[in-house]
């Protein structure tokens, strides 16, 4: 059942990916930087909340509000960008947290970051509805009203909260107070549990690019201009609005709530958020499914540190070894591994890797693959990872030959090499787009190696001219490996070679660039 519910998840997304793709390109598309664009939104919300803060009365709220709506050049855009933004960041939430779940990564290592996710965006709502009920309009009122009724049926109050709005007295000034501390507060909340949902990434980026966060900066900025909102009628005391202007974002429970009683809504509510936390429980693949997180074969390690460099997930760190050949040796905490094998391609030793997976463990298949394919020196070999080919389309292939892995970034040069020096006229490598490479860096540290010379590094000795790294989210994918091949074709290519004396050596990371090393075993 999951299954079926995370392939369809899958077969939604991959269409509105191409289709984005199409629109504002890879680096730009705005499905991959979800995560990022609700950051921004939250960044924007405390800038524009810490103005209409200043204009704020808890004694008169509806009319301070109304009063800041009347500043034609300041207050009534800045409410509207406000309010806009606070919309954006729970659309931006929600496609972020459908992705995750589409592509798998909320179980395992990756359940913190769901779970502390799910809590996030609870208290980021509340926060949002403490926003709404500050103005006191009827909107704010219905909200009020709703959740009072709701927590009624909690035993928490010596009182009904629900008298709070019966009778003519108007409410008391420590109720908008209330409101106002935890419209304050509930942001610092936010900050912690943000800090709490990347705290096991490396080089988690917060903001999207700076060309894309200025372009969504200032369309929101249009719309509030062009677009602002105003006023809705202040709250009534002594009735209830029978027309209530909701705000789809944060009051699309309210007819779901006046339809039931007290205790079928926290039913609602408690069903709702149990499915959605049980997640990285019912997405954990079966036991003989679920891939092994890397080893570290202490004999290869020659402390370089580059493995520990490059995991996106600070799942390796270096600990004193006691066979004195060196100083320190690399160690995986398996807690923290998610099996992207992104170390396999650091390691060029070739020491590092999951089970079976280790760079090693490549050359071993690439012969097995050579053996059997047996590529000439007019074919290209394709390596694609299990996401990246399903960019690939039929007719993109052509007479390539394809070489699948699990991810672009795990792929180790000397594989690559393996390749051509055995025959094939080139290779190219299909990756995932690199804003939305499934284990975060891989297509950065790929590019790196065969392109920038960063450690496990393609040599020199490998023309470049036969090798080409290809987005398979770009356009003209098609097109793309058969302008590929025509130049392979038209390359002196050596006779293959049977006998390859491949280099393990590695040079070892600046001590400046080297992380902390962990003293604990």
């Amino acid at each position: 059942m999951i299954r079926t519910l995370v392939n369809a998840a899958l077969r939604v997304l991959r269409p509105l990916d191409r289709a984005f793709n199409r629109l504002y390109g890879w680096r730009f598309n705005p499905l991959y930087q979800s995560g990022t664009l609700a950051v921004l939104m939250f960044v924007i919300l405390l800038v524009t909340g810490v103005y209409l803060l200043l204009f704020y009365r808890i004694g008169s709220p509806w009319a301070s509000v109304a009063a800041i709506t009347d500043q034609a050049w300041g207050g009534r855009w800045i409410r509207t960008l406000h309010r806009y933004a606070s919309d954006a960041a729970i659309v931006a939430i929600v496609i972020h947290a459908f992705r995750m779940f589409a592509q798998g990564r909320s179980w395992g290592p990756r359940a913190l970051a769901w779970l502390s996710g799910v809590v996030l965006t609870g208290v980021f709502f509340i926060c949002g509805w403490t926003g709404y009920v500050m103005v006191w309009d009827v909107h704010g009122q219905i909200l009020a009203i709703e959740g009072a009724r709701m927590l009624d049926v909690l035993p928490l109050f010596s009182e009904p909260l629900g008298r709070t709005f019966v009778g003519p007295e108007p409410l008391p000034g420590a109720f908008f107070f209330m409101n106002l501390f935890l419209h304050i507060v509930l942001p610092i909340g936010v900050g912690a549990l943000l800090w709490l949902h990347l705290s096991r990434l490396a080089r988690a980026p917060l903001m999207p690019p700076r060309g894309l966060a200025w372009s969504v900066t200032a369309i929101l900025l249009g719309l509030s201009v062009l677009w602002p909102i105003g006023m809705a009628a202040p709250a009534a005391v002594l009735g209830l609005p029978t027309e209530i202007p909701l705000d789809v974002a944060y009051g699309f429970w309210v007819p779901i709530s006046r339809a039931l009683p007290g205790w079928a809504g926290w039913l609602v509510i408690g069903a709702g958020s149990a499915a959605v936390l049980i997640v990285p429980r019912v997405t954990r693949p079966k036991p003989e499914k679920r891939p092994e997180p890397s080893t570290v074969n202490g004999r290869f390690c020659t402390e370089c540190y580059q493995c520990s460099i490059d995991c996106p997930y600070e799942a390796i760190r270096m600990v004193p070894r006691e066979d004195g050949r060196f100083d320190y040796v690399a160690e995986v905490d398996p807690e923290l591994c998610v099996s992207c094998g992104i170390c396999a391609g650091s390691c060029k030793p070739m020491g590092v890797g999951p089970p079976g997976r280790t760079g090693r463990d490549q050359l071993e298949r690439v012969r097995q693959f050579l053996r059997t394919e047996r590529p000439g020196p007019d074919q290209v070999v394709v390596v694609a990872c299990d996401r990246s080919a399903d960019w690939l389309v039929a007719g993109a292939r052509g007479d390539a030959i394809e070489y699948s892995v699990p991810c672009a970034g795990s792929v180790h040069t000397s594989a690559i090499e393996l390749m051509l020096r055995r025959g094939a006229g080139g290779v190219a490598v299909v990756t995932c787009p690199p804003r939305d490479c499934w284990s975060r860096e891989g297509v950065k540290w790929l590019e790196a190696r065969v392109h920038g010379g960063r450690e496990a590094e393609l040599l020199p000795r490998v023309s470049r001219d036969r090798v080409r790294l290809i987005n398979g989210a770009e356009p003209g994918l098609e097109e793309g490996l058969a302008r590929f091949a025509a130049d392979v074709r038209t390359l002196d290519l050596p006779a293959p070679e049977r006998e390859v004396e491949l280099d393990f050596e590695c040079d070892p990371v600046p001590e400046e660039e080297r992380p902390s090393v962990s003293t604990a075993r």
